[in-house]
């Protein structure tokens, strides 16, 4: 099993970042600061608390002005990187919020490092219009990193942040920023904003769609950032998006030979299942396949979640697949006892369901 990230804020890590720090401020306590890291309470705290502690230790041990404090931390910050070094564009969220030109600045530099997605989206909501601009200027910028800032912290649901409820309701400031990137050459970039479309099309779909009709076929990077985008919106069989790709009617198409394996299973073990795809008198034509699994809830409700098998332009008039879809214990997904099903979906319509048995622990 993996190290958990958390564990990466040891006593050698803490160590090299007071080092980096005395170097900049000769005052700092380096002795000081790993006692107060290493607190009481420094085990009882997850990742995101750890970081968030860092931070406010730093805070106290430079007792420094604000400005006077990025002088030190930004050139400390080149030696640091990935998600573990985000305390420092967290001291610019945290501290920085009445220093609006040196904070936005010093995030320039800090996402080159780390990332700086969460710490702008409390500029975000506090002048939205300013900061909006801002990440126009930073979609034109010169650094991969700082293009993904611009996309990435925008998104009104960025996983483990704050949602932005304003974008939520209304994307409209968002659309001229990923406008600007569609066509980046940098695929961390283009990543960014189909994830930005995507949570675009979870609240407002008309939008997503209006900007995937303006911009498809423009050119293969657009075209990948709309196929991406707009994955949501596939899932949900939503007509336009599949219009769009050219998934059309399915009333010719017949699923056979479709067999549950495992009509019974516990958790821990894979559900396995197969069919076949037909077309009878021509070729099958282009499909999105897939396959829903209807969970049971706990109030006994079910809750379905869908799976791509496979998608293409397919000359043949007979295709067979064998799927797995394992029940082992998750964090993310609680699994519940009871009839659950498994439905098989071509271009976003249902076209065969099955019923298996998921037992209790301990039977």
């Amino acid at each position: 099993m993996a190290e958990p990230l958390k564990n990466s804020y040891n006593r050698a890590y803490i160590t090299r970042l007071a080092k980096a720090l005395k170097q900049h401020h000769p005052k700092f306590d380096s002795k000081a600061f790993s006692k107060a890291v290493f607190d009481k309470q420094w085990q009882e705290r997850e990742l995101k608390a750890r970081m968030s502690h860092i931070r406010g230790c730093i805070y106290d041990c430079l007792d420094l002005p604000y400005e006077d404090a990025l002088t030190v931390l930004l050139p400390a910050a080149e030696s640091f990187g990935g998600y573990e070094a985000m305390f420092f564009p967290e001291y610019v969220e945290v501290y920085g919020q009445g220093h609006w030109d040196a904070s936005m600045q010093a995030l320039e530099v800090l996402t080159q490092y780390s990332s700086s997605e969460f710490a702008v989206r409390p500029f975000i909501e506090m002048d939205t219009q300013r900061m909006m601009g801002q990440m126009m200027s930073w979609a034109q910028h010169d650094n991969e990193h700082v293009r993904r800032l611009a996309s990435e912290g925008c998104r009104p649901r960025l996983p483990w942040a704050k949602a932005l409820p304003a974008f939520k309701q209304d994307p409209a400031l968002i659309v001229p920023v990923l406008t600007q990137l569609r066509c980046d050459p940098s695929l961390y970039v283009r990543r960014s904003v189909a994830n930005n479309l995507n949570d675009i099309a979870k609240d407002n779909p008309e939008v997503t769609l209006d900007w995937m009709q303006q911009y498809f076929g423009d050119n293969e990077l657009t075209d990948w950032i709309i196929k991406h985008g707009c994955r949501t919106l596939l899932k949900q069989a939503h007509p336009e998006a599949l219009s769009l790709f050219g998934y059309g009617d399915v009333s010719a198409i017949k699923v056979a030979s479709f067999t549950v394996d495992t009509p019974s299973l516990r958790e821990g073990e894979d559900l396995a299942f197969s069919f076949d795809i037909k077309r009878r008198g021509g070729e099958l034509g282009k499909l999105r396949i897939e396959y829903g699994i209807d969970y049971q809830k706990a109030n006994g409700s079910l809750s379905r979640k869908v799976f791509k098998v496979a998608e293409g332009q397919y000359n043949a008039s007979n295709l067979s697949f064998q799927r797995r879809q394992s029940f082992r214990p998750m964090t993310t997904r609680k699994h519940y006892p009871g009839t659950h099903r498994v439905a098989l979906l071509v271009n976003g319509v249902e076209l065969a369901l099955e019923e298996f048995e998921l037992a209790a622990v301990g039977q």
